[in-house]
């Protein structure tokens, strides 16, 4: 595994400069791979590898009037090997060098957002930690439904991301495979065993059985496997931007010292960091569509995923690397209002305790139609009044007082009921 302090930031891994690197990379390892079985010279591969080089604006010159990438940057490379450059490129196609090349950007690619997820991982770990004894209330289709903590709503963030971990553990294997098998992929011009040494060399394995090209399946599995990562990182903003409501102000990101919310409106303290996640979410599902788009190809290849593949893959790494650091430091420095959450737990007299109280009534011989309609009436009359008290009508009602005593009332309104249970969840997550 690449060392952490070695690894580069995504962008200037989809330079034109690391492109062509790449393509050099793989150029070389072909030739090493000949040189090993015989086929060419180990001093030519030497002089090669001693004077290979190439200017991206040259190779940019180049095409522009051969109209051919590969072909250009194998003339410019040739400019500075001279004669031993003849023993570039034999028996390869464009896309042998396309897709291994692009293969080797893809693992370096995913070896910087594993270790951004590592990052996440830590960060929501700590936060869980912090908060796992902090009540909250929780809710379903946005309404309260019953206690949780804060921490229990974070160890799921947790199970999520390291869900996400193994899916790119095995994605890693999934992509890094290489092709030099010539046109059509039939190795008439090149043999398996040059193949195999080579990828050995580039830290590949050889594709099971291309055609002309890697069978775009495995690219579309790579963006897929993004666009659900930034799926899940927009499900944590959409959270943290429920949860800053006014009304609500349970959590917060954090403002700092000069940040302005509004150009009309000083008062005001925005999610605008939860809110861009969620836009460019939407950006790197969108590639995803296209990335399946791309997996019909002509035949043993077009090149109709190649115009695609410039714009999906460099942004969708590019920007699932910045959400990862932007939730990161998000969750991070997020701020948590204990006391809003207490507030908004027992508003109207704690209502979100009826399921106790419904238990509680049927575990004394009550039906539970019967006791459902007393406790539904009495959380319904205290529903949205501003002074409603749910507690306070249960403990006046004497239909419930004949069955439950002031302590087993109390112990209905009891939120750590609903928590005995969540250390096993934590222990499970190492919280």
């Amino acid at each position: 595994m690449i060392e952490r302090y070695t690894l580069p930031e995504m962008g200037n891994l989809w330079t034109e400069a690391y492109k062509l690197k790449t393509w050099l990379q793989v150029e070389i390892a072909v030739c090493e791979a000949q040189a090993e079985l015989g086929y060419i010279p180990t001093a030519a591969v030497e002089e090669i590898k001693a004077k290979a080089n190439f200017d991206p604006k040259r190779v940019l010159e180049i095409e522009a009037e051969v109209r051919h990438d590969v072909i250009a940057f194998l003339t410019n490379v040739n400019e500075y090997v001279g004669e031993v450059g003849r023993y570039i490129h034999l028996g390869l196609t464009s896309s042998d060098v396309l897709d291994t090349a692009l293969a080797l950007q893809l693992v370096a690619s995913l070896d910087v957002l594993m270790q951004r997820l590592e990052d996440l991982i830590e960060v929501i770990r700590q936060k869980a930690k912090e908060h796992r004894t902090t009540v909250m209330i929780g809710r379903s289709h946005g309404i309260h439904a019953e206690p949780i903590t804060f921490g229990f709503k974070l160890a799921g963030w947790l199970a999520e991301v390291l869900r996400h971990q193994e899916r790119l553990k095995i994605l890693r294997e999934t992509i890094a495979v290489g092709k030099m098998s010539g046109a059509v992929g039939t190795y008439a011009n090149i043999e398996p065993r040059v193949e195999a040494i080579a990828c050995q060399k580039l830290g590949l394995k050889p594709d099971t059985a291309s055609t002309q090209v890697i069978s775009r399946d495995r690219h579309a599995d790579f963006v897929q496997q993004l666009a659900l990562l930034a799926a899940s990182i927009e499900r944590f903003a959409v959270e943290i931007r429920n949860l800053q409501k006014t009304d609500v102000l349970e959590v917060e990101e954090f403002f700092s010292k000069g940040q302005k919310g509004s150009s009309a409106m000083p008062h005001k303290r925005n999610p605008i960091r939860s809110e861009r996640l969620t836009g460019m979410a939407r950006l790197v599902r969108s590639h995803a569509g296209a990335a399946l788009e791309n997996i019909a190809l002509w035949h043993e290849r077009d090149i109709s995923h190649s115009s695609v593949e410039r714009v999906i893959l460099p942004d969708s790494c590019i920007m699932t690397h910045f959400m990862l650091k932007e939730i990161t430091n998000l969750v991070k420095n997020l701020l948590v209002y204990p006391e809003n959450m207490e507030r908004n737990m027992y508003c109207y007299g704690g209502v979100v305790f009826s399921q106790r109280v419904l238990l509680a009534l049927i575990d004394k011989g009550m039906s539970r139609e019967e006791a459902y309609a007393i406790v539904q009436e009495n959380a319904h009359t205290a529903w949205n009044k501003p002074n409603g008290d749910f507690h306070e009508l249960i403990v006046k009602d004497s239909r419930v007082t004949q069955k439950l005593s002031t302590a087993e009332i109390e112990e209905c309104f009891d939120s750590q009921q609903h928590l005995k249970h969540l250390e096993q969840v934590y222990q499970r997550l190492g919280i």
